[in-house]
């Protein structure tokens, strides 16, 4: 009995530079994803956020539940910088991960000159 297209949560099972932005998406390892996105450690992951969605502890639980692998959490806010809340920052720092947030090209930036350097960095991109 034949299976239809199997429909998979966005994972890149690996570490890699993004090598594009824009058009509500990212380029990275010679594939192309639509929406933002989760660099972690243990992967690159589609991240279900919008520019109007608030950055609430609940949308990084994935990044606190890697806390271990991350030293610094860059966060790519869209084309304007948004401060991160006081309680998100308090999560993170509570799980030792100092927090920057940026306009997400410069969160691009910032992150593949950090995993170039082989730095723990995570990044979480929300797309312009």
């Amino acid at each position: 009995m034949a299976k239809g297209i199997e429909i998979r949560n966005a994972h890149f099972p690996g570490r890699a530079p993004i090598d594009a932005y824009g058009n509500g998406g990212f380029r990275f390892a010679d594939m192309s994803h639509r929406g933002s996105l989760l660099c972690l450690p243990s992967g690159i992951y589609g991240w279900d956020m919008t520019l109007e969605d608030a950055l609430t502890p609940a949308h990084f639980q994935k990044v606190l539940d890697e806390a271990a692998g991350i030293e610094v959490l860059l966060v790519g806010t869209g084309m304007e910088l948004r401060p991160l809340p006081s309680e998100l920052r308090a999560a993170l720092r509570a799980k030792q991960i100092s927090s920057d947030s940026m306009n997400t090209g410069a969160a691009v930036r910032t992150f593949n000159i950090m995993l170039a350097e082989s730095r723990a960095v995570a990044a979480a991109l929300i797309a312009v």
